[in-house]
């Protein structure tokens, strides 16, 4: 870390010390439950430096926690986010019982789509991963309501405009598996807006029935089984890195 990179905002400082979410920091600071170098600081705005500030929290100093990196295979029916104001269950329940430093979903899965998802409290590789200009390439599998023909696969791979006017494009796509009235399709994706997929088909008429992300870059799903987790290898976490051709 260069040391550009270590002078932050207060609130970034207690989420790169893998103590919580910047929202979360920003409700400890204004409570008056952090200190820096000893003085309670209320500002949120407030800039510190990483590599000689000393910042407590309800009397607890923090030092940087060791990197974790974490693949959950997400099931259906949970929201990726650490607190929901609805009350709904969140894919932190899959942590329950676990002592387990802060860590942060990378990226997103919505409520009805499963499948690969990764945490971590290192925030340079969720920004590489993230970071469109990376093209770290998303592979799904998906399963609509009708049958499909190579017309349509054509008009997917060229871009479908959706009802906000927006052009959405994939990667690459393909069938995998055909049934008398559904379809299962392979789809890569290289950048990753909200709900990219299902608009596509939601402007196409076409419901999408199952959506289950396989592999982010070279890292896969594999049998992990659902709702379960397991940490990655310096290996695996290396492998994120590298392009696929």
């Amino acid at each position: 870390m260069n040391r550009e990179n270590k002078i932050v905002s207060l609130p970034r400082a207690l989420s790169k010390l893998g103590y919580c979410s910047r929202k979360q920091a920003i409700s400890l600071i204004q409570e008056g439950r952090v200190l820096v170098n000893s003085t309670l600081c209320k500002n949120i705005t407030k800039r510190v430096d990483l590599s000689k500030d000393k910042i407590e929290v309800d009397g607890k100093i923090l030092k940087p926690s060791e990197f974790i990196y974490i693949a959950l295979n997400k099931p259906r029916g949970l929201i990726t986010t650490a607190m929901d104001e609805k009350n709904r269950e969140t894919v932190y329940k899959c942590f329950e019982g676990f002592n387990l430093p802060y860590i942060f979903p990378v990226g997103r899965l919505d409520k009805a789509s499963e499948g690969l998802l990764l945490f971590t409290n290192d925030s340079n590789f969720s920004n590489y991963i993230l970071d469109p200009e990376n093209h770290i390439e998303k592979t799904y599998h998906v399963k609509i309501n009708q049958k499909i023909n190579n017309d349509l696969l054509n008009r997917i791979l060229s871009g479908v405009k959706t009802k906000e006017s927006e052009i959405l494009k994939v990667r690459a796509i393909k069938i995998l598996r055909e049934g008398e009235k559904t379809h299962w399709l392979e789809i890569i994706l290289d950048e990753g807006k909200n709900r990219h997929i299902r608009k596509i088909f939601e402007a196409l008429g076409v419901e999408v029935l199952r959506l289950i992300r396989v592999s982010i870059g070279n890292l896969k799903l594999g049998n992990l089984p659902k709702g379960k987790f397991k940490f990655l290898t310096q290996d695996e976490v290396k492998k994120i890195y590298l392009r696929n051709f």
